[in-house]
């Protein structure tokens, strides 16, 4: 499923995503999105129809950047695919590693 139509743009403290974030979706952001600027606290998933793990893994990479800055962003939204591959990844909700999941 080739879309490359999502887009994504800073609208404030927020990244605003929009389409299908897939695969071909993060190799067209990923030169835009890798250095969110530092007032971003919100990735807004709210307009995301859909994501895959690609789309997952950019949105992993840019909370853990975020964090390594010192900085918590929260997600807002729930596009299909989010939840089952969170949990399949053992990711938590605020889309870090859950080690104390895959202990168990």
């Amino acid at each position: 499923m080739a879309s490359n139509s999502a887009s994504a743009r800073i609208d404030g403290s927020r990244c605003v995503f929009d389409g299908v974030l897939d695969r071909d979706a993060v190799v067209a952001l990923w030169s835009k999105l890798k250095d969110l600027p530092d007032n971003v606290l919100q990735l807004d998933l709210n307009a995301v129809t859909q994501l895959d793990s690609a789309g997952l893994a950019l949105l992993a990479e840019l909370t853990a950047r975020a964090r390594d800055d010192g900085r918590t962003l929260v997600v807002n939204g729930n596009p299909a695919g989010l939840n089952e591959l969170s949990a399949a990844y053992r990711l938590a909700p605020s889309l870090d590693f859950n080690a104390s999941t895959a202990a168990s």
